[in-house]
């Protein structure tokens, strides 16, 4: 299967190249790598992402084996992964991406089917959230610069959705009592909002604290609990039973 590579060798319409700060836009242009073997899929993503001011696609790939080590090589902000590609799937290429990099990008898988269990693994092992391949282009850029800024879950009830679905096929890293125990009550406040779908700003005005406190808070969570980011750290909370299916998530804490 061909391969088309902007970012790769400075052709086409990106006219990225192999130096992460090189390009024709601002440095704080967001960089972008799509990874999908649709070159139709590809080429839609392009031309949308291509005409905002603050991105800027300096990579493609049509399989996530040759998506793998061009990721590694051009250091993109984002990845759009289709999360079903010959030779690697996205869930092994994001896995490969995230733990082969000492700042790896932030990773949107690409799917038909919103309760697929592809995507469910491929957000357990690290990618910041999913996009329906039917999504508008409003709703694609908006999901491109809300998992940039990572302050926010990317459609909170979707991924809450499948993971209420999907979490008792999967072995939980945690008891409850045990994610209990190592967060502390204010963190286990943050935790059940941010799984809410939350901003830090909204999570903020609700436990009446400042903005800087609540980012300290998340952080803190994601350390004590392992995980890469809002993502992962909602999945746990499901498949370990802190948060249930039909809970009340923002009428308060645990």
């Amino acid at each position: 299967m061909s391969t088309t590579y902007h970012g790769d060798t400075g052709d086409g319409p990106g006219g990225g190249t192999d130096d992460p700060s090189a390009g024709p836009r601002s440095r704080q242009a967001l960089r972008i790598v799509l990874a999908d073997d649709e070159r139709m899929v590809r080429t839609a993503l392009r031309a949308i992402l291509g005409a905002e001011d603050d991105m800027e696609v300096v990579g493609e790939a049509a399989t996530g084996a040759e998506a793998v080590p061009l990721i590694r090589r051009l250091r993109p902000d984002i990845v759009l992964m289709d999360v079903r590609m010959p030779e690697i799937d996205g869930i092994r290429a994001t896995e490969q991406v995230l733990a082969g990099m000492d700042r790896p990008p932030r990773i949107i898988v690409v799917t038909t089917f919103e309760n697929d269990a592809y995507v469910y693994d491929a957000l357990r092992v690290g990618a910041s959230g999913f996009l329906l391949k039917r999504s508008g282009a409003e709703d694609l850029v908006q999901a491109v610069r809300l998992v940039a800024r990572s302050d926010s879950l990317l459609f909170p009830a979707a991924v809450r959705r499948l993971a209420a679905r999907h979490a008792g096929e999967r072995a939980a890293r945690d008891t409850v009592r045990e994610l209990r125990a190592r967060l502390s009550e204010r963190e286990r406040a943050v935790l059940r909002l941010m799984t809410a779908g939350l901003t830090n700003a909204e999570i903020a005005e609700r436990l009446g604290v400042g903005p800087a406190t609540v980012k300290t808070h998340v952080a803190g969570v994601l350390a004590k609990l392992g995980v890469r980011d809002r993502t992962q750290a909602v999945i746990a909370a499901y498949e370990c039973g802190f948060v249930r299916r039909g809970d009340g998530l923002v009428g308060g804490a645990p």
